[in-house]
């Protein structure tokens, strides 16, 4: 039996509700696959920000390294400013992990309406690959003259060679793969400096990548014909940023946010990756078994995969699109009226 030493981060809101799941199914998936699973859990969160003054500890990311991946739910809580709980637990991870591919893919399940006209199951499946750990999201800049009319803020966006060739990289080897083609997300048009380097270098790997056509789009083009035609795309690569809210539109374009998972990605494999769910943690359902626990069972077999055993991730994802395929089970955000438990028991039952 293969073993695996997974932290789990369930964090706030939803979080502790959605996680749970993910973990019934890796058990009911690695009984049948000969996966074995230990875990450790970290109350990482909101929570104790305000009891502690931090999101984690000072060692964090020392207690996390010697895991094989890690499972995070959700961060976030209306009591604590959104910079503060992303600054202090989800990006020093990224970065301190060097997580620097983030892996949302976007399917459109039978059984699941799109609240796009032209978006038919079958024909919109694709994956929006962000660069994870520089960009926009840069800790570079800072506020001057706080209070005052002639108050500003200077926030500095930062593109390396190395970190936009190495996304790069990883987005061509991912449509060579797929046998698809590759859009990369741009705006030289406007941003004058970071923008036209991004585009030189996608050139450039484009010509190391023969085997793939690409081509490249305005980011507000691409973010129109995402809704006016997805089933045209395979791949999109995008700074920090642009794949960001890319990727947030894609999933609304699938139906719900609430479906949509995520990898953050080490991918030389010299630290744990991250697995979780693009949704936040959405305070306002909390607690109710109401949230929908797809996003969270998607990343982990977007996990399993990750960690060799691709043939689970792949009865996983089955059996996710064979509950919406075959059965009414449909939390409220798909309009339905199934609790979050009753899904997992369901699509437990198909596994």
């Amino acid at each position: 039996m293969t073993h695996h030493h997974i932290a789990l981060i369930p964090g706030d809101g939803i979080g502790a509700e959605v996680l749970p799941c993910a973990r019934q199914v890796l058990e009911a998936v690695g009984a049948r696959h000969g996966i074995g699973f230990s875990y450790t859990s970290y109350d990482w969160s909101c929570e104790r920000y305000v009891r502690e003054g931090a999101m984690m500890p000072v060692d964090g990311l020392d207690r996390l390294r010697d895991k094989d991946a890690i499972l995070l739910g959700a961060v976030g809580h209306p009591g604590v400013p959104d910079h503060v709980s992303l600054w202090g637990l989800l990006i020093p991870i990224r970065r301190g992990f060097r997580q620097y591919v983030n892996l949302r893919p976007v399917r459109v399940f039978e059984g699941v309406e799109s609240p796009v006209r032209g978006a038919v199951a079958g024909e919109v499946e694709f994956v929006v690959v962000r660069e994870n750990v520089e960009g926009e999201y840069s800790e570079i800049g800072g506020r001057l003259n706080r209070g005052f009319p002639e108050e500003m803020a200077v926030q500095e966006a930062v593109f390396t060679r190395a970190g936009v060739t190495r996304v790069l990289d990883y987005a061509f080897g991912l449509a060579a793969r797929r046998g698809g083609g590759l859009t990369s997300a741009t705006k030289s048009n406007g941003i004058v400096h970071t923008l036209p380097f991004w585009d030189e270098l996608v050139a450039e790997r484009g010509a190391a990548h023969p085997e793939v056509a690409w081509g490249q789009e305005h980011i507000d083009a691409l973010a129109a014909k995402l809704v006016l035609d997805p089933a045209r795309f395979d791949v999109v690569v995008a700074s920090n940023l642009f794949g960001d809210i890319l990727s947030d539109l894609a999933a609304a374009v699938a139906g719900s946010i609430g479906i949509a998972p995520a990898a953050n990605l080490n991918p030389e494999r010299d630290f744990p990756s991250m697995f979780e769910p693009v949704h936040g943690s959405a305070p306002d359902i909390a607690g109710r078994n109401v949230a929908n626990p797809v996003g969270s069972i998607w990343s982990a077999a977007m996990m399993l995969d990750h960690l060799g055993h691709p043939e689970a991730a792949r009865d996983v994802t089955d059996a996710i699109a064979a509950v919406f395929a075959t059965t009414d089970e449909r939390t409220p955000d798909l309009g339905g009226s199934a609790a979050t438990t009753e899904f997992t028991e369901k699509l437990l039952e198909l596994l």
